[in-house]
């Protein structure tokens, strides 16, 4: 609407633009400049990992390799490092007293062991009998297994923070055709570096107490898994030095879990000894390594850019209308004219105080005031997707007005009409 005149007759329209239209044109803007509408995307790309651990490690007389504490040793996407270590030398299939850990391993005399009884948690089965413990007061239920059962620890925790891993990778975005590694084509860069985030992003080699740095996690008190993340987010539209990964570093399972915290996992090694088979039995602690490889691309494509500049159609629409030479035509094929009942004409409404009241001054001058209601344009423009009043609910087209269902409140000036 605007200022209606009494003697004018008419209203004349006024352009406006709705804030929804200023903020879809807004959003529009993020969406096809911040967010690259214009290009076509490829998430989650083609990945293959290959990881190398060094170093050697000292405890106790023994000297500990790569082949010893490093698991398993096909260097793939998830291994573990052993931390610490308890271990078991010469064990034989004997019977022996039950470990104190066990649950009602702990007896009296022979009735409170059942014999051929077995318990998840044990170490073996049970033969009947209450026997004295290894070493100390008490008793404990005799079984038969891999005789003596676990004792000793063994740390490697001061020296594996030294150990060093290589992670290499290679993506591929099998739509674009594009492929990248995230080492240096140099045949002797990687033996004299380390990764550095400025000055060494393609020398993927990491110490393994940095790692647990980079994590938040205390290495001495460590045992867990933690998640290299690796994350490839590459704009094809630029050079292919521009695609460069990046690392971040978290730890993925729960810090204090009441069923089970830290990783741990036992294996044996096998031999004979004098025609006996006999067994060290190692429970091992350490860290699981998770290498989690994710990312995007993305390139120039026709396809998407119309797609999101005709998501922005009412600039469209507004350019149409207003600028083109044939906008009478475009308006009639866009919208339907409805044609509205003509406004009623401007009354005189009498002066107070005619009849039993003394007529104001204004009125003895042979003036009065007059009112008039506000004037509908000879035709409202909707959409032609719209219905007419009392037949349904239309959507009408942004920024194009319509007339309001209800009695419209009166609105305009206030003239002075001679007497």
């Amino acid at each position: 609407g605007g200022m209606v005149s009494c003697r004018g007759g008419g209203e004349a329209p006024a352009f406006w633009i709705p804030p929804s239209a200023i903020e879809q044109g807004e959003l529009g803007g993020y969406v096809f400049i911040v967010q690259k509408g214009y290009q076509e995307r490829e998430v989650g790309p083609e990945s293959s990992v290959f990881t190398k651990v060094k170093g050697v490690a000292r405890s106790h007389g023994k000297v500990w390799d790569v082949k010893e504490y490093v698991r398993p040793a096909e260097g793939g996407s998830v291994f573990s490092i052993i931390t610490r270590v308890e271990v078991t030398p010469a064990q034989t299939m004997a019977t022996c007293p039950e470990s104190r850990k066990i649950p009602n391993a702990t007896c009296d005399s022979d009735s409170d062991c059942v014999a051929g009884e077995t318990d998840v948690l044990g170490n073996g089965e049970r033969t009947g009998r209450c026997v004295p413990y290894y070493s100390g007061p008490g008793k404990t239920c005799e079984v038969l297994a891999w005789c003596p059962v676990e004792t000793g620890q063994t740390s490697l925790g001061k020296m594996a923070a030294q150990f060093t891993i290589l992670i290499k990778n290679t993506i591929r975005f099998p739509r674009f055709m594009f492929s990248k590694g995230n080492v240096k084509s140099n045949n002797g860069y990687l033996k004299s570096c380390t990764f550095n985030e400025t000055t060494d992003r393609y020398c993927p080699i990491f110490r393994l107490g940095a790692i647990a740095d980079w994590a938040g996690e205390n290495f001495m008190a460590l045992g867990g898994v933690l998640g290299v993340i690796i994350s490839w987010n590459c704009n094809l539209d630029l050079p292919d030095s521009a695609c460069t990964p990046s690392y971040s570093f978290r730890r993925l399972d729960p810090r204090k879990s009441p069923a089970s915290s830290g990783y741990n996992y036992r294996f044996a090694k096998y031999y004979n000894c004098n025609g006996t088979t006999t067994r060290s039995l190692i429970k091992a602690y350490g860290i699981r390594l998770d290498v989690i490889v994710h990312g995007q691309a993305g390139k120039f494509s026709l396809i998407p850019t119309i797609i999101n500049l005709a998501a922005g159609s009412f600039l469209c629409d507004w350019i149409l209308l207003t600028f083109m030479n044939k906008n009478e035509t475009y308006s009639s094929r866009k919208f339907d004219q409805v044609r509205a009942s003509p406004s009623p004409p401007c009354r005189a409404l009498p002066c107070p105080g005619q009849g039993s009241s003394p007529p104001s001054s204004s009125c003895r001058r042979g003036r009065h005031t007059a009112l008039q209601r506000p004037s509908r344009s000879p035709s409202t423009l909707l959409p032609r997707h719209s219905v007419h009043e009392g037949s349904g609910v239309g959507v009408p087209a942004v920024g194009v007005p319509r007339a309001p269902p209800h009695r419209p409140r009166i609105k305009g000036t206030v003239g002075v009409v001679p007497a």
